[in-house]
């Protein structure tokens, strides 16, 4: 993998500098040293102490990134989004765990992405999960092919400028058209799965917008504006509405939605290698749209 800039600056510029500037970290150029990558300026083997001047071609080359042995290749196919030489973004169904674990250990979303790659001949890139889904909350998956790839988009996200939204249905109904819930989460006392409101919980935010309305269901558009584990779920029980589905907070199981009802259908993030915003959407699955169209029959 090469990743490369024409440097036109004004003024010298060491090279370990510009590529601070670009999001290189030291760890990673200590990589491309060390693990075979290669450093060229100008098409010749350069330092990372070495000055550029304007016109020069910096080119780095990345290692070949080793897999976990734990990491078993699944080749059950994948939805594809969207695909470059850096990200991968895939739709992912319900029912499927985003990384392995012990109860998931030869299928997941990961294991499924290194198959598709071992499928299509890619070498040297591993599937980097940036973005995560609870096992039963389907849509939008955002990979990196590679450690540099994954590391601006880690940033973005630490600096919250990657833009999420779902749709979730929720049983109840709020009061008004539009919810901004500000309220921390974390770990519920005695239990290693379930959150809750917390006072000394991570700060978390939640915003809603009312789309449809039915008899005792309501269909929301959501944005998340931090990351915390089963956000929207923990949130949304703490107003009394729980998701459909979502019997781990309190939702009811009701035909044909067996799970919550959560799809992430909308992602807008900054590719960094093409300089310019991707806003990719996924559409809402068959279970979630046949809930929706079974309410909008009762109502009318």
């Amino acid at each position: 993998m090469q990743i490369s800039w024409l440097y036109d600056g004004s003024q010298p510029i060491r090279v370990k500098t510009f590529l601070k500037q670009k999001g290189v970290s030291r760890r990673l150029l200590a990589s491309i040293r060390f693990d075979g990558g290669k450093l060229l300026i100008n098409g010749n083997e350069g330092r990372k102490i070495d000055k550029m001047v304007s016109g020069d071609l910096l080119v780095i080359c990345l290692p070949s990134e080793k897999i976990s042995s734990f990491l078993v290749p699944s080749f059950v196919p994948i939805s594809i989004l969207y695909e470059d030489r850096d990200y991968l973004i895939v739709d992912k169904p319900a029912g499927v765990a985003s990384i392995p674990s012990q109860l998931h250990k030869e299928d997941s979303l990961v294991a499924r992405v290194l198959g598709y790659y071992q499928i299509r001949g890619y070498k040297g890139i591993g599937p980097h999960i940036a973005t995560r889904l609870d096992r039963d909350t389907s849509g939008i998956v955002l990979f990196a092919k590679h450690r540099y790839a994954h590391a601006m988009i880690d940033e973005q996200l630490k600096q919250h400028q990657i833009k999420k939204f779902y749709y979730a249905i929720l049983q109840g109904n709020p009061a008004t058209k539009h919810l901004l819930i500000n309220l921390p989460i974390g770990r519920m006392p005695g239990s290693l799965v379930k959150r809750t409101v917390l006072e000394k919980g991570k700060y978390a935010s939640t915003e809603y917008w009312k789309v449809s309305e039915f008899q005792n269901y309501v269909l929301c558009k959501i944005q998340l504006h931090t990351g915390r584990t089963h956000q929207i779920r923990v949130h949304s029980a703490f107003l009394g509405m729980p998701l459909v589905g979502d019997t781990l907070y309190g939702g009811s199981n009701r035909f044909p939605l067996q799970r919550q009802a959560l799809h992430c259908q909308q992602i807008t993030f900054f590719h960094p290698f093409l300089n310019k915003k991707l806003t990719i959407t996924s559409e809402i699955t068959k279970d979630m749209q046949r809930f929706i169209k079974n309410e909008a029959n009762i109502k009318g």
